[in-house]
């Protein structure tokens, strides 16, 4: 299904098959991909290593892994900062094990610019909490990433966004609807800043919580357009996981 929709100076040209919406959406005169899952329905998750333990780090590389099951990705982006060694830099579930602690106290970079958030994965539903909020409510997570800034909290932008910034990069992150229901991806297509980032998922994607993932290496995989971005190994990707057809 094709469909154009113009609301709020945005104007979306949308493709939807199967697990996953994906829109290319002009906002402000700056391009972006966005892609909305039914966190309720589809099969939302986290990946970092194989079976072995060894990196995925590619889109490729997670659709080798499913193979074997019958399953494959429709849909997938990266999900948080990493160390050299590809290593979660914030909290990190996988499959309700924690690999990385989560990391409350602020610090240098984008990560440390509290408030920062996790996003979370449960039966259901997905969600983007502030990392202090987090804490507080410890909810039962299948998956998590942390990772900052917060893009938009309770509806309001980070407080450290600037209208006038030069800091200009592609950036990707993901915002929630308040009851959990809704995923939305999105991935600049031009260089944008934080606020003009931010702006995106407050005003046009209307999703009260939204989380920064990454700037410059941003990279998103789209089963339905062909898009399967290349690069450099990635730490954490999110991704939505279907059945291989026949299967």
């Amino acid at each position: 299904m094709i469909r154009t929709l113009v609301t709020l100076g945005a104007v979306f040209w949308a493709v939807q098959a199967g697990a996953v919406t994906c829109e290319k959406l002009t906002h402000e005169n700056k391009r972006y991909t966005v892609c909305e899952v039914d966190a309720a329905n589809e099969d939302l998750r986290l990946f970092l290593n194989d079976e072995n333990d060894d990196l995925l780090g590619h889109f490729s590389s997670v659709n080798e892994a499913l193979e074997p099951s019958g399953k494959r990705l429709a849909f997938g982006m990266n999900a948080g900062m990493y160390h050299d060694d590809r290593s979660p830099v914030g909290h990190y579930v996988e499959e309700g094990e924690e690999v990385m602690r989560v990391i409350p106290n602020p610090g240098p970079g984008n990560f440390g610019l509290l408030p920062n958030g996790v996003f979370c994965i449960r039966d259901g539903r997905a969600d983007v909490f502030e990392t202090l909020d987090f804490v507080e409510q410890a909810p039962d997570c299948r998956f998590a990433t942390q990772s900052g800034p917060m893009l938009v909290i309770d509806g309001e932008l980070h407080p450290r966004f600037l209208p006038d910034s030069t800091s200009l990069y592609v950036r990707n992150g993901v915002g929630t609807s308040a009851d959990g229901t809704r995923a939305v991806f999105a991935i600049s297509d031009d260089y944008v800043t934080f606020h003009e980032f931010g702006s995106l998922f407050r005003d046009v994607l209307e999703t009260p919580n939204a989380l920064f993932f990454d700037g410059n290496i941003s990279r998103m995989y789209d089963r339905a357009s062909n898009r399967s971005d290349v690069g450099f190994s990635l730490g954490p990707i999110v991704g939505v996981v279907e059945d291989t057809p026949g299967n």
